[in-house]
């Protein structure tokens, strides 16, 4: 732990977390094997990684609509698998929400605009009245920048930005502490994934929000996170601040990233070589154990004991070539 985040008060710790679907069967799953990490107030923690890596199916079980197979997930202190009852369930909801990847499919399109919106409000009980409820309606329409008069209209009716724009207001409705942004960019065009994630900054300055980003699009996780975590397979690879693990990358996995991530720069575009990863090189024998190991100060590898010693010196030798 570096020595920034000793001086944070940690809002999600999430302990040797395991989700297995279709467990002891012929086509069982393990989309989270044993995956540990901490995530401070007022961060944001970007998951990266392929299709398929387990990083959505990270997110939905930390908001508990996937239940944990095995592992802790402690949220502002208190066990997630403990929470029990409507009232303690609403509670959790309201303080933990989530931005979903398709704005479309994550909103009812026979619901106009005003009941998506105020229908969260009344049920987390975030107004008295029906004029409160549309203030605080149309103040969130401002904060996302769509405009009061389309109050009335349906999902239908909005561009795939606008949708998602509606999406984050309805997280935001309830005022959480805690946001999971699962891909919500994917599915629109680059210039409202900027406007998208400007919003975002923006809004976590004002109401000091903490976000867990997921997200493939490696050099827009860059722009606005803290840390990094890079997920293969259902496992932690690589774990460190964003700049650190850029320009330092130490796992072969993390590199093949990386090297796949498109740039702006045509001449370096045409230079740059997709680096390949062989996913035997990292295929330990059941008697080998591999593990996150903290390579560097708060620079993490998933490596064996063998192993450790190999990306320290590799970790020392970048650091000294600065």
């Amino acid at each position: 732990m570096t020595e920034q985040n000793m001086n944070r008060k940690p809002i999600l710790e999430v302990t040797n977390l395991c989700k297995i679907f279709n467990a002891k069967t012929a086509s069982e799953v393990r989309a989270i094997d044993n995956i540990s990490f901490t995530i401070y107030e007022g961060e944001t923690f970007g998951l990266v990684g392929e299709s398929g890596s387990g990083k959505s199916t990270t997110g939905r079980t930390i908001i508990k609509l996937e239940e944990p197979t095995s592992g802790q997930v402690m949220y502002k202190g208190k066990d997630i698998t403990k929470i029990k009852g409507r009232e303690e369930l609403l509670n959790f909801r309201k303080s933990m929400q989530m931005i979903f990847q398709d704005p479309f499919a994550s909103l009812n399109p026979r619901i106009p605009v005003k009941k998506i919106l105020g229908d969260a409000i009344r049920l987390h009980g975030m107004a008295k009245t029906d004029a409160e409820v549309t203030e605080l309606i149309f103040k969130l329409m401002d904060t996302v920048g769509i405009n009061r008069s389309y109050v009335n209209r349906y999902p239908g009716e909005f561009s795939g930005g606008q949708c998602q724009r509606i999406g984050i207001a309805r997280a935001l409705c309830v005022q959480p502490d805690f946001i999971i942004a699962d891909e919500c960019l994917s599915a629109l065009d680059v210039s409202i994934q900027a406007q998208i994630v400007n919003l975002m900054i923006q809004l976590r300055k004002q109401r000091n929000m903490t976000y867990l980003f997921i997200a493939h699009d490696l050099a827009m996780v860059k722009y606005i996170s803290d840390r990094i975590g890079v997920m293969k397979d259902g496992k932690l690879l690589e774990l460190a601040e964003a700049e650190e693990l850029y320009n330092c990358p130490l796992h072969p996995y993390t590199f093949s990233l990386l090297s796949a991530s498109p740039v702006t720069d045509l001449i370096l575009e045409r230079k740059r070589k997709r680096v390949d990863y062989d996913v035997n090189t990292h295929k330990y024998p059941a008697d080998v154990k591999a593990e996150l190991f903290e390579v560097g100060p708060g620079h993490f590898v998933y490596c064996s004991e063998a192993e450790r010693a190999g990306y320290e010196a590799k970790y020392k030798e970048k650091h000294a070539a600065k």
